[in-house]
């Protein structure tokens, strides 16, 4: 991602922030968990420059925000490949996934009732199966 095609300067605590999230082992990431793997990997940057710089980049379209059950904000970079997303009301555990049926079941029933999509979000919540288990 380019932060000077997104119109935003290239600063150090920009450019970290955007590394971090781009190789995170996980895809969805909270203003605070990008604050701990920055100050592991031994950056000076604050938690209000991360929440500033995370707001600047959703409004320049590099990432998304999400609020998912439970108040906590996380972010994911946009690659602007769509997907929807089930979240465990146990853990947090988020798991990314498509499925074309589901899709064009949208799609049919916006159809259906004369609209036309121009966006939509899918959030299943559950329990994933180590939360199930227990």
């Amino acid at each position: 991602m380019d932060l000077r095609k997104a119109g935003l300067k290239a600063t150090l605590p920009r450019l970290r922030i955007l590394e971090t999230l781009g190789m995170a082992n996980v895809r969805h990431m909270s203003a605070e968990d990008v604050y701990k793997a920055l100050l592991e990997a031994g950056e000076d940057v604050g938690l209000a420059t991360v929440y500033r710089v995370l707001t600047q980049f959703e409004a320049a379209g590099l990432v998304i925000r999400h609020n998912f059950e439970g108040g906590r904000a996380v972010f994911e970079l946009d690659d602007r490949e769509h997907h929807d997303h089930l979240v465990c009301t146990g853990c947090g555990r988020i798991q990314e996934f498509h499925d074309s049926v589901i899709e064009n079941h949208q799609t049919e029933i916006a159809d259906k009732y004369g609209f036309t999509i121009t966006d939509h979000a899918l959030v299943i919540y559950g329990e994933c199966d180590d939360c199930a288990g227990r």
